[in-house]
């Protein structure tokens, strides 16, 4: 995927400045699409030169003026074509994965440590997952449209989360077990 169209999804959700984009990114699209504020913000003069997007300027009282983005229709065409598109299955491509496969050539003590650091990352981006869903989805069984398909996608990463959860304790317990017998 291209940033253009995670940029595309989430000005068709809300429009607004390449800052505010950003920080929705942080918050929302960044925890599956990781983008710089740079990188946006170059992205999005590029969009505007492409006629994906226009801006409009907002002059503010005490603070400099601001530039808010829509989308425009031939955005919003590429982002129906780009919907349209079969995307690649992911792909694991995963350091940690490859040092429990090579633990006992080496240090599994050191690979262990890594194992649990991750898994702490991991629960932890769970449980901001999981706030997400009590308090910005509590009427989830009646969703529809946008709304949904927000949920959906934060179901995936809740289910990721869990899933590596799970495997991060499995492997613990046995490399425990290893070191130990």
């Amino acid at each position: 995927m291209a940033l253009e169209h995670a940029i595309l999804v989430a000005l068709s959700e809300q429009a607004g400045t390449g800052y505010e984009l950003a920080r929705r990114f942080d918050r929302s699209v960044g925890y599956f699409w990781q983008a710089t504020h740079q990188q946006i913000y170059r992205v999005l003069n590029r969009m505007a030169e492409d006629g994906w997007v226009s801006s409009r300027h907002v002059v503010q009282s005490g603070r400099p003026d601001k530039k808010v983005y829509s989308v425009v229709d031939a955005g919003r065409a590429e982002l129906a074509r780009w919907l349209g598109e079969q995307a690649q299955p992911a792909q694991l491509r995963d350091d940690l994965a490859v040092k429990i496969r090579g633990a006992g050539m080496g240090d599994a003590g050191a690979v262990l440590a890594e194992v649990e650091r991750h898994r702490e990352h991991h629960a932890q981006r769970l449980a901001v997952y999981e706030v997400i869903e009590r308090t910005e989805f509590p009427e989830r069984h009646a969703l529809t449209g946008a709304r949904l398909h927000q949920y959906l996608t934060l179901r995936g990463g809740i289910t990721t989360e869990r899933g590596l959860v799970a495997w991060y304790d499995e492997v613990s317990a046995a490399l425990r077990r290893d070191s130990a017998g």
